[in-house]
Formats: C-alpha cells, structure tokens, sequence
C-alpha cells in the first residue's frame, strides 16, 4: 500500500513507522521542516518514546517511509491517508479546529479516488460527519461512500510507550458506510498485530462500532471516565485533609474488592487528553454536570495543595519555594496543561519567590516557560512535589538545604527520605497514621 501520515508528532510518527514496518510505502507530512529532515535523516525528533529510533532508522534506511512537507507529494493516488493533527480547546473550553481546517483543506485539494481516509485526533461527536465529510467533498470534488471513503478511529496510546499500546488495546473504528468500515478493518488488520487478551469479552483486534459517532464518543468516554474518577479521588482526598485520614488506605481498601476502581489524587491533571476530552464531551453535552464538577475539582487541586503547604508552614510570605517537576507526569518532556502553571500562580500569590526544577529542562528552556530554575544546593524554606520524575526518589535535605515542609503532591516520595522536615501528602496531610 502507498500511506500518507499528516502530522509527525509524537502519535503519527510513531503510526507511519509502525505502517512502514509492515513493507508499506509511507510518506509523512509534517509543517515542521526540522522533524521532515530529521525523519529522513532516520533521527528522532523528539526524545523519550521506547523503540522508536531503532525502528525509524530501520524503515528510513529500507526506504520504506519518508518526510515531506508537500502534501501533493504524498496525497494523490495514496490508498490510505491517516490524520492526526493536534486539535487544540481554547481559555473558553472550545474546539479550536485551526490546525485540522488547515490540514484537511490541504487533503481535500489534492485527494484523488479509491482513497480511504481515517482520522485518529479525538474529536467532539459528530465531527466526522458533519465537518470533515462535507469540507473533503467541497474541497475535492468527490463524493464520499463513492469516490473516497472516510471514518474515524481514535488512537488509544500513550506517549512513551505507543508501540507496546498499539499490540495491547483494540483499534476501535467507525465508518459513514459499510464499505469504509470494511475497509478500515481490512487495513488496520494488515498494518497493526495484537497481543492476546483472554481478559477481554471478544478477541482483541479490529472493532467496528459502526459509526463514525460512537467510535468519538468511546475516546471521549473512556478519557472523561478517567478525568472524573480521578475527580472523585481527589475529592476524597480533600475531605481526608480535612479529617485527619489517610485517603491512600482507604482507596487501598476499597479497592480491594473487585467492583471499586479508584484512582489516585493529586495535585494535578495535565497532558493533551485527560484534561482536554472531557470539554469536548462537555461542547457536545453542555449538562454534564458530574463531567464539569470533576473537572472543577481537577483544576482546583494545585490551590489545594498551596494552602496545604501554608497550613503546614505558616505564611510562606517572602519564602524561597521549590516546584518538583515543570512536566505533566514523571518521565515526560511536555508541559501541555501541567500543574506547574496553577502552582507557581498560586505560591505567588501567597508571597512566595518560586523557584522551578525539573531534570529533564535545561534553565534556559524553564526560563522560556517563565519560571525562574532552581540551581541544587540553593537554600530553600519549602518545596512542592509537581511531577513524579523518577529523580526526586533519591532527593532529601542535602538537595535542598534549609527546606522546613515539602508538599507532596504525587505521593511520591518517602517521609524517611526528609528527617526533621515537615513532610505532608495530598490525601494524607492531617492523618495521624
């Protein structure tokens, strides 16, 4: 097969490598000129996804994929195109669909017929139909279900760890016609292999939903479930700072049993997809109101834990604060939606001067994010866990001499770690335990 991959992130590289690997053609499309020359150089662009150098070298060497910029280089005569654009929400939780009008503007002009085209960036409900379906045909000249056939499959994989996911989970598919769903399924079938999966109630591989719109709603629903049971955590862990109880015992304990599945709390909840579906859940289904309390209450948790650390410190007017972790989550290199942000606003408005580290930022890249970085050594009167990098296990007092409290907010780190310094977890800051 001849395969287009528009977008070379962190997702669609991975994909068109993937694809590649099966002794497919594959063209890239990215807007990046850098990530296009360092794909054709076979050099990963980015850092931190397992195998993904070894098997970009492999393919690019084998001629197997490429790097372009020019989607009338990639698109005609392609069989499958495979779209994976970022869509972004605006301060007002609103789709902004900028950068996918530009890149299926793009699509549409040089589409040509017997083309399958499935779009795997989440997407509200109805997207697929009502916005992609009529642009392609305006644009293109083509009619759908006839010339070209379009559906939408989600991707369900985490940064870091995409191929393993990609064998692990079902590809869940849904069509505007029988026909594009049936090609769809022959496609990934040919270009995907899955793991054995006895836990699941059919055999893991291709699902067809059979629609387009209930393909959206499945990536919504399981990202928003995550996003408010997470909520749900940290609402109980919020009642336990109050109480005196060790929230993390009592999630332990309940889920003991094999029909309660709490998540864990914490400061926050950052990233492209759990902080982001559920308002594109919420634009299709403004009165969801257990989906916005959740996401209320997500947003909240880094004020919460500033004011843990206050109850814990005193008035932190004037003192010098540490942030642990500008990213996310431990391990990752993106700051999309991070904690980070809420905490240092927070700290500073309490009086603190904030300080940010994180081991996988250099100053110079914490300082365009616009914190001040933080040199180890320095003295410090507190400190707040953000991000559970790995790093921060092997931290105490000799890392940040003169520090009185930290706040953790993964419950990450151990207590014995810090002697004589006041150590408090979300969820665990008044238990007497």
């Amino acid at each position: 097969m001849k395969i287009a991959v528009i977008a070379l992130g962190k997702i669609g590289l991975p994909l068109a490598v993937q694809f590649a690997s099966k002794g497919n053609t594959v063209i890239g499309i990215d807007v990046n000129a850098t990530v296009v020359d360092l794909v054709n150089r076979g050099i990963e662009p980015f850092p931190g996804e397992s195998h993904l150098q070894e098997k970009l070298l492999e393919v690019t060497s084998a001629g197997y994929l490429r790097a372009t910029t020019d989607y009338a280089e990639a698109i005609p005569d392609a069989d499958v195109v495979v779209l994976v654009v970022p869509l972004f929400v605006d301060d007002d939780a609103n789709p902004d669909f900028g950068w996918m009008d530009a890149a299926t503007t793009s699509l549409g002009r040089h589409l040509t017929a017997g083309t399958l085209i499935s779009y795997e960036t989440t997407l509200p409900v109805g997207t697929t139909r009502y916005r992609w379906k009529p642009q392609l045909e305006s644009i293109s000249g083509l009619t759908e279900g006839v010339d070209f056939h379009l559906v939408f499959s989600p991707e369900r994989v985490l940064t870091g760890r995409v191929f393993e996911d990609l064998r692990k989970y079902p590809k869940l598919i849904g069509g505007l016609s029988a026909e594009g769903s049936a090609q769809a399924t022959q496609f990934y079938e040919t270009v995907l292999d899955f793991d054995d999966r006895p836990d699941l109630p059919r055999q893991n591989g291709v699902w067809d939903l059979g629609s387009a719109e209930a393909a959206e709603m499945a990536k919504l629903a399981e990202t928003t479930y995550r996003d408010v049971n997470i909520g749900l955590a940290n609402e109980f862990a919020t009642y336990a700072d109050k109480t005196g109880i060790d929230v993390y015992q009592v999630i332990e304990a309940c889920n003991s049993q094999p029909y309660s599945h709490i998540h864990r709390p914490g400061i926050a909840v950052g990233g492209h997809c759990i902080p982001v579906y559920p308002r594109l859940y919420l634009w299709n289904d403004p009165e969801a109101t257990i989906v916005r309390a959740a996401r209320a209450r997500n947003a909240d948790m880094p004020e919460h834990a500033v004011q843990l650390l206050e109850s814990a410190h005193g008035s932190l007017k004037g003192a010098r604060v540490v942030v642990l972790g500008a990213a996310y989550r431990g391990g990752v290199k993106e700051t999309a939606f991070s904690g980070v942000f809420a905490t240092v606003t927070a700290l500073e408005a309490a009086g603190a001067t904030v300080f940010v580290h994180d081991p996988l930022y250099s100053d110079d890249e914490l300082s365009a994010l616009g914190f001040t970085a933080f040199e180890i050594g320095a003295e410090t009167d507190a400190a707040v866990l953000q991000a559970d990098h790995v790093d921060y296990q092997a931290w105490g007092p000799a890392e940040l001499p003169g520090i009185q409290t930290i706040l953790d907010g993964r419950r990450a780190l151990s207590a014995a770690s810090w002697p004589a310094v006041t150590y408090i977890a979300i969820g665990q800051s008044g238990s007497t335990v």
